[in-house]
């Protein structure tokens, strides 16, 4: 018979045992951690104070960099911890909190982006009904839906992993608490959990995705209509910062779900994870920056306000 254990701690194996290793991924972790959160406040900050950004392309934006900062301030923090003391236990109560944040965040991210495509649809292609369509109220109940959706989604099975069993081992091959590598060191029937873990997965891509493509036709159809270059020109350069944001979340998630089974290795996708809750909220802000006159502009003004703002004192 099986020695069932009620577990109350695990241990996170981390990325790897080398010592230097161990020391450059702290350095790389908090680096591009302190990037993502102060490129992403600054995103907050902008579209909060500035006039010219209160617009529902901006306001989706806000709510992205906040998801951003949440699902990365979810992930790295411990890690960085566990990096620095080389304590990496943690209890079961802290392990199946991060584990609800870290989904509930990642998958209200991507109907958050399958809003802003429909946001930019309506502006490309429905351009003099754009403010009628997407007001105030409208895009408070996308945003509200969203958050709604994704809670809808994890909680079952999420309900259904506080049943598992744990009799050989409490060591967890991530760097956080995933679903993959604690259904891998269940001792209970994971078959079922693992069948609604990849069907929520697949489903949560797939229609998400699709509601991004149809949008991007749409728009790309009406863009080619337009008689002029700078016109299609201008078109373009306000959809490309979604776009390119659009292809690096979709690609790494897809990646990652690749494998049917949470019983295959999770070596890969553990470097992937770890790109995805560092690299990629501490990119978005620059994308978005970088390729957005307003939000050059918007931030511009904002040195020079607290420029003025020093020199008074």
């Amino acid at each position: 018979m099986k020695n069932y254990t009620s577990v109350t701690t695990f241990i996170l194996l981390g990325q790897t045992d080398d010592p230097h290793l161990q020391v450059l991924l702290f350095f790389f972790l908090f680096i591009t951690y302190m990037l993502s959160v102060t490129g992403n406040l600054t995103i907050i900050t902008l579209t909060y104070v500035d006039s010219h950004l209160k617009t529902p392309m901006y306001f989706f934006l806000q709510n992205f960099s906040f998801l951003e900062v949440s699902f990365t301030t979810t992930c790295i923090p411990i890690f960085l911890y566990s990096l620095s003391t080389g304590d990496r236990t943690i209890t079961y109560n802290a392990c199946a909190s991060q584990l609800f944040f870290i989904d509930l965040f990642g998958i209200t991210e991507f109907f958050l982006l399958a809003t802003m495509s429909y946001d930019r649809y309506v502006a490309i292609c429905k351009p003099l009904h754009y403010m009628a369509i997407m007001n105030n109220r409208v895009c408070i109940i996308f945003v509200l839906c969203c958050w709604t959706t994704a809670l809808m989604l994890i909680l079952p099975p999420l309900s259904l992993g506080f049943n598992l069993e744990f009799c050989d081992s409490n060591t967890i091959d991530h760097f956080c608490c995933d679903p993959s590598p604690i259904l891998k060191i269940s001792c209970s029937d994971t078959w079922l959990l693992e069948q609604i873990v990849v069907i929520c997965a697949a489903l949560i891509l797939m229609i998400t995705l699709v509601c991004v493509v149809l949008s991007y036709t749409y728009i790309i159809r009406t863009i080619l209509k337009f008689p002029s270059v700078q016109q299609r020109k201008k078109a373009f350069s306000t959809c490309s910062s979604h776009m390119i944001v659009v292809v690096i979340t979709y690609g790494s998630c897809i990646f990652i779900y690749m494998k049917p089974s949470a019983k295959d290795e999770v070596d890969i996708n553990k470097g992937v994870s770890v790109l995805m809750s560092s690299v990629s909220p501490t990119l978005n802000p620059f994308i978005y920056t970088l390729r957005n006159k307003q939000v050059k502009e918007a931030s511009n003004d904002l040195i020079k306000r607290i420029a003025l703002i020093s020199k008074e004192k």
